[in-house]
């Protein structure tokens, strides 16, 4: 039934669905000034990198000492930061790259790629190896194990900046993303959106980390298949991105009628599958591989 009386105009129903108001900064020192969120994501992934390379050394699991990590990490710091920098302009912005080369600085207005970290990181480990004569392979399977960490802090944080927002939905756990909609619009009007930052996290980090932990505790194929685990990371990520872009809004053009995200993840497919295949001749061979 209608009110008996027509609302006035000033009241405003309650909405059903909760308004994204999270700040990204942790600790704010001035408009556009702090530490965010997004960087917290990064000192976070970092240090379980450390820590996890630091455990397989005790555990007798890896020949990289405390010190030749630390050394490591100087690589792919570099690496992730690099490759997702310019494989966000690359990827996603390949106009703004030719007319603006010098926004790729402008770090503070965002932009980066996990699939441009991920030959960052790549192109990082192979000169690691090299000057150290080490197997490339086999310190890519350690690597490879500690990524999703990353990639979880990395999609929560991008949930905290209401960024990469999903598709328009009406489930029940649907967020409206102020940002998804021109500056100063009421709440009211956005349409709510699947939270897919946190799908992400969920798949990308939590799954794909139990499973790549699994396969290297258990089943130690990084000790008989040298590039296997690397290429069972590269080939899951692809598959569980894929799901992820399901409920995700594309932020660039579509390439093929596919998601850039889903688009790239089928290179990442195809190297995985390769990686498998070379670690599946190797065992054939009786080939074995150590640091």
């Amino acid at each position: 039934m209608p009110p008996p009386f027509p609302l006035p105009v000033s009241v405003a129903l309650p909405l059903a669905y909760w308004v994204h108001d999270l700040s990204p900064f942790l600790v704010r020192f001035g408009e556009n000034v702090g530490l965010r969120y997004y960087g917290l994501a990064y000192l976070l992934g970092f240090a379980a990198t450390v820590l996890l390379l630091c455990l397989y050394h005790r555990r007798d699991r890896s020949g990289l000492n405390p010190d030749a990590v630390i050394d490591l990490m100087l690589f792919l710091i570099i690496g992730v930061l690099a490759g997702g920098r310019l494989g966000y302009f690359v990827m996603y912005e390949p106009r703004a790259l030719l007319t603006s080369p010098f926004a790729v600085f402008r770090v503070w207005e965002g932009g980066m790629a996990s699939h441009g970290g991920f030959v960052g990181v790549s192109l990082a480990a192979w000169w690691f190896t090299h000057r150290r004569k080490l197997s490339f392979l086999r310190v890519s399977d350690l690597v490879v194990t500690t990524v999703p960490v990353g990639l979880f802090f990395g999609r929560i944080a991008n949930f905290i900046n209401g960024e990469l927002w999903g598709k328009v939905t009406d489930v029940p756990w649907a967020v409206i993303f102020p940002l998804s909609a021109p500056p100063h619009t009421s709440p009211s009007l956005i349409e709510p959106r699947h939270p897919s930052q946190l799908y992400e996290a969920g798949l990308e980090g939590l799954v794909l980390f139990a499973y790549i932990q699994h396969r290297f505790w258990r089943n130690r194929v990084a000790d008989t298949q040298p590039g296997r685990l690397s290429g069972e990371f590269l080939l899951a990520y692809a598959l569980l991105r894929g799901l992820g872009e399901v409920f995700r809004e594309p932020d660039a053009g579509l390439i093929l009628g596919l998601s850039r995200g889903t688009f790239y993840s089928l290179f990442l497919a195809f190297a995985g599958a390769l990686l498998i295949w070379n670690g599946a001749v190797c065992r054939s061979r009786g080939a074995s591989l150590s640091l």
